[in-house]
């Protein structure tokens, strides 16, 4: 398969929020992207700040009316992308140069792909990497994902979520073509992309990983995570997911752990 023209294969879909600082860089990462692919945006905080970034680096800007909210936003974004794989990018990270090819070359062998995702590294004061600990340990638990003999069953694509959410959500790509338009049905906060790998975990096909670090996730004072650590909705939201998979007795044992990990936030 020719690569070299994929704009209806593939689409990353910038979810714009307000003023944030970070925004240029994730647009530049995925303009200077090896093999290229569509870009547009999408908002539902339209403001001058986003308008002249869109007209700036020439991507498509659509506006979402009503009040934000995640869900909805990124069903938004997911459905305006007319390609078969979506990557919903998010507007404080950026991506390795050779996050599409990879993604091409990966998918290109694989004909029955519910989403495919890479391996990550931290920004943190603005500098990528070295991995804090909960980069390790999502790692490892992914490892089965490495075998495409075990990426294909229902089981360990579910187990390599029952410690957590191993998967950077950023680090996704969803094959729409398979699994058609608003994905996102979840109705927690904090964890919807969780419950949505937990979802299609449970579907016929298989999950395409690439371990090899071509999303760089950016940890700030901003970020949505720390704001859910801080009023303690993430603490609920994590309680709901591990009692998919455990017992609340056990539940509360593994959350005395998880909690620990909260800090690395900070």
């Amino acid at each position: 398969m020719n690569w070299s023209e994929n704009s209806e294969m593939h689409t990353f879909v910038v979810c714009a929020y307000k003023e944030s600082p970070y925004l240029e860089n994730c647009l530049k990462s995925l303009k200077n992207q090896t093999v290229k692919s569509s870009i547009i945006m999408t908002t539902s905080t339209p403001n001058v700040f986003i308008k002249s970034l869109a007209e700036k680096y020439e991507v498509p800007l659509w506006i979402r009316e009503g009040k934000s909210d995640i869900r909805d936003d990124w069903n938004f974004a997911y459905n305006k992308a007319n390609s078969k794989y979506v990557t919903i990018a998010h507007q404080d990270d950026v991506y390795h140069e050779d996050y599409v090819k990879c993604l091409l070359d990966k998918v290109s062998n694989h004909q029955n792909v519910i989403m495919y995702f890479s391996d990550y590294l931290p920004i943190k004061n603005e500098q990528i990497g070295k991995r804090d600990i909960n980069s390790k340990i999502r790692r490892l638990l992914r490892i089965p994902m490495k075998s495409e003999l075990l990426a294909r069953h229902k089981f360990f694509r579910r187990a390599i979520l029952a410690f957590g959410n191993s998967i950077c959500c950023p680090a996704v790509t969803y094959n729409k073509g398979k699994l058609g338009d608003s994905i996102f049905t979840s109705d927690l906060k904090f964890n919807i992309d969780w419950d949505t790998f937990y979802k299609l975990a449970g579907y016929d096909g298989e999950f395409a990983y690439v371990d090899r670090p071509l999303t760089f996730y950016r940890i700030h004072d901003g970020a949505t995570s720390k704001e859910f650590i801080q009023d303690h909705k993430r603490i609920k939201d994590d309680e709901e997911m591990f009692h998919k998979f455990w017992p609340m007795w056990l539940v509360k044992i593994i959350m005395v752990f998880y909690k620990k990990a909260y800090k690395t936030y900070g």
